[in-house]
């Protein structure tokens, strides 16, 4: 696994932790990220999904039990692998994540070495098995292996973006975006309020995947969506 591309964020509101944990993260070769509270995390999810994310249970605003109930029951992020950080002592918490998918535990006060070693190992558990290289609904499938398109059977030639866009949708079926979300997801920029660059590749590949075209929903007063009954 090459884990210089694999992004861990830690949500911690103690600054002098999270810078820690940021740097240990950072220096061992991970894309890593730090927010103090639940609202800064849940606003950085709009625009980024990571690999992996570390919770404290204790935050100023909105606790890691319920950011992880928030995560389960969101389609967009219920895959996410997550790491809580307790309390020592704190038997409760510590099942009660478990109980509602949290992937490990860790309890305070714990050593950075082994925080990188309980991530490293959650990722082993949780990586996508190597034959699930195939995004696949209704007639359209996508080859991410070999980035290829099929559409009713037929080879479809897609720009970098509108592949991207593809996949997105593909892999997160009945999930509707605004424009800002696809602009910062796709074209890794901040939203600069111009509807028509992601409207124009959305047209395109509608016209270039043909016959599943109608499979890209346009959610009236929001954005696109990729249909989930085809």
């Amino acid at each position: 696994m090459k884990i210089w591309c694999v992004k861990i964020w830690c949500v911690e509101d103690d600054s002098s932790i999270r810078d820690i944990e940021v740097y240990t993260l950072k220096s061992t070769g991970f894309d890593a990220s730090g927010f103090p509270d639940g609202k800064t995390f849940f606003e950085a999810l709009e625009a980024d999904i990571p690999d992996l994310a570390v919770l404290d249970i204790m935050l100023p605003d909105i606790d890691g039990v319920e950011i992880l109930k928030r995560l389960k029951s969101n389609a967009k992020t219920k895959d996410l692998p997550i790491i809580m950080a307790t309390a020592k002592g704190m038997e409760y918490d510590k099942i009660q994540s478990l109980d509602m998918g949290a992937d490990d535990y860790l309890t305070k006060p714990f050593g950075m070495l082994e925080m990188v070693s309980r991530i490293k190992a959650v990722l082993r558990r949780t990586a996508p098995k190597k034959d699930n290289y195939i995004l696949a609904h209704g007639l359209l499938t996508l080859n991410l292996r070999e980035h290829t398109v099929m559409s009713n059977g037929e080879r479809v030639t897609l720009t970098l973006k509108e592949y991207e866009l593809l996949k997105l949708f593909m892999s997160n079926i009945g999930v509707a975006y605004t424009r800002e979300q696809l602009f910062n997801q796709i074209w890794g920029m901040d939203y600069c309020g111009e509807t028509r660059t992601v409207d124009m590749h959305i047209r395109t590949l509608r016209q270039k995947i043909g016959a599943c075209s109608s499979y890209i929903q346009t959610v009236r007063g929001v954005g696109y969506r990729m249909e989930v009954n085809v």
